[in-house]
């Protein structure tokens, strides 16, 4: 597998940084191509983001066989969705029988976080250090598969390190079973984790505290199991169907509706929102075409919603408290089995920032701007360091040994979201300035494996020695990506697309919100025009 010019030294042709979906998928296409290969996860197992996020409820908000690789018809036809959106474990189960299907296990080391990755110019090789051994790993390409909502972020709360209760973070839940019968538990956040653990939890705890700082909108996800009947259509035509997905602006759902909220009458409006209600999922985005760019279209979206809400929750003046302030999807919208209703429920309580902010925790639980929380357990549903959390966690240095955060001080560059200048044979699979978190994440993990994968090939079959984003190209991505974000009403208020959420991070817009395909179109122009944006020697 590895040429092992001394014991202290190991060498590869490419090393892959993570083994979630991304890593998986690297893996795979570059040992098919017979390039020597090694990956390094901090998890002791596959999985990457599933590998983590084991929280009660955790479930994909993208329909199974859409949130599925396409590179193999035979894994398609072998395995069997059980729902039509997967929960974490069946999404584990997945990974962990790619990996084993594709012999994958023996080119990754776990348990294992790379301290740095160093760029050598006098022999233009990547430098790997883990902090398992002192043993070093080089290899011409390196690749990060870091993800773009796996670093874990946990707010600073006073008194954080006083509290004696048990304490737990949604991207970080341990793997034994959490019991919380008969006890007061405090959840903190209400984004998508928090929204899909809180109906699970109030199930079980003698009292659940939810602690909102801001609310979200959220659409029933009607899951349910996957008929047999279903599941025989979908792979009768799984090929077909990868097709069509790539059409959609978000790489997944339904086609959206072509027709402008705002030029329809009000009962043709309501009529195509019940519609998109009782499909169900985030293809309620997609109701009408100016949900996202017209704040007078967003409203009637906002409305419609609203009264849902105000026909599930009982309490009136609670009802007041669960509606956002803010336009639908300028902050990710989620889906859910059952959340507003849980507000419902005897042994649940609402406390909003808005009215009761945190003002530290204590020993005995946390402590609001009115009284103590006595709580047995605390659930920190507090979000991630998006797109670029996990990137910071590695000394990465290019060229003249300048390091990626540093070049990315006043917010990500990159050019398509692949690599970024004075970092040559550098790639990031899903990175900052691609579709990533905005559409369905497999779908553009496999389109960046496959570019990346061609163009390692592409290097190698004509004796190149390295690839680097060119300075010009780059900034012109990156003040292109800004632009498209501006025309719509997601840049206006604070959100983790901003880095918002991270107290001194840059607010620079990071995923590219074009649509999937005109970001596919523009990366195959960049490769027929000759890698046109990128310096090759």
């Amino acid at each position: 597998m590895s040429n092992k010019s001394q014991e202290e030294h190991e060498v590869y042709d490419a090393i892959v940084v993570g083994a979630g979906f991304a890593g998986l998928c690297m893996l795979h296409r570059l040992k098919t191509v017979g390039l020597s290969v090694k990956s390094f996860e901090v998890g002791t197992g596959v999985g990457g983001t599933w590998y983590w996020n084991r929280y009660p409820g955790a479930r994909c908000d993208v329909e199974s066989w859409e949130y599925s690789y396409g590179f193999s018809e035979e894994l398609e036809q072998e395995w069997n969705w059980s729902e039509r959106y997967a929960a974490q474990p069946e999404i584990l189960s997945y990974l962990e029988h790619v990996a084993e299907r594709f012999d994958l296990y023996d080119c990754i080391d776990f348990n294992t976080r790379v301290k740095s990755a160093t760029f050598d110019e006098s022999e233009t090789k990547w430098v790997i250090q883990t902090d398992q051994s002192e043993k070093r790993f080089t290899s011409k390409y390196c690749i990060m598969a870091t993800g773009c909502l796996s670093s874990a972020n946990i707010p600073k709360i006073e008194g954080f390190s006083d509290y004696q209760g048990e304490s737990f973070h949604t991207g970080n839940w341990p793997k034994e079973k959490i019991d919380f019968s008969k006890k007061k538990v405090g959840i903190i956040g209400t984004g998508s984790s928090s929204i899909q653990a809180t109906p699970i939890v109030a199930s079980q705890a003698e009292q659940l505290f939810v602690f909102q700082r801001t609310p979200n909108w959220s659409v029933p996800a009607r899951n349910a199991p996957m008929p047999a009947s279903e599941l025989d259509k979908i792979k009768a035509s799984y090929q077909s169907l990868r097709r069509e997905q790539r059409k959609l602006p978000l790489a997944a759902q339904r086609p959206p509706n072509r027709a402008s909220a705002l030029e329809v009458n009000a009962e043709q409006r309501k009529e195509a929102y019940e519609n998109y209600w009782e499909i169900g999922g985030l293809s309620f985005l997609g109701a009408f075409k100016d949900i996202a760019t017209n704040p007078e279209a967003n409203e009637t979206a906002k409305k419609f919603l609203t009264r849902k809400i105000e026909e599930t929750v009982l309490d009136k003046d609670l009802v007041k408290k669960l509606i956002p302030d803010h336009y639908l999807g300028c902050k990710r919208p989620c889906s859910d089995t059952g959340y507003y209703a849980t507000f419902n429920r005897k042994n649940v309580t609402l406390v909003d920032s808005r009215d009761e902010p945190i003002v530290r925790l204590s020993k005995d639980g946390i402590v609001s701007a009115k009284k103590e929380y006595r709580l047995d357990s605390i659930i920190f549903a507090t979000g991630f360091d998006a797109m670029t959390g996990s990137l910071d966690k590695i000394d990465i240095r290019g060229r003249n040994n300048l390091t990626l955060t540093k070049k990315w001080e006043a917010g990500p560059k990159t050019y398509l979201g692949l690599g970024t200048a004075g970092f040559p044979n550098f790639f990031v699979i899903a990175g900052p300035g691609s579709p990533s978190v905005l559409a369905n994440m497999v779908v553009g993990i496999e389109q960046h494996v496959d570019w990346i994968g061609d163009c390692i090939q592409y290097l190698e079959d004509n004796d190149k020695k390295q690839i680097d984003p060119d300075p010009s190209a780059e900034s012109e991505w990156v003040e292109h990506v800004n632009e498209v974000a501006s025309r719509t009403l997601y840049t206006g208020c604070n959100n983790w697309y901003l880095g918002a959420n991270i107290p001194g991070k840059p607010r620079v817009f990071m995923p590219y919100i074009g649509g999937f395909p005109k970001y596919v179109r523009k990366c195959e122009q960049v490769v027929e025009d000759g890698y046109v944006g990128f310096n090759i020697s």
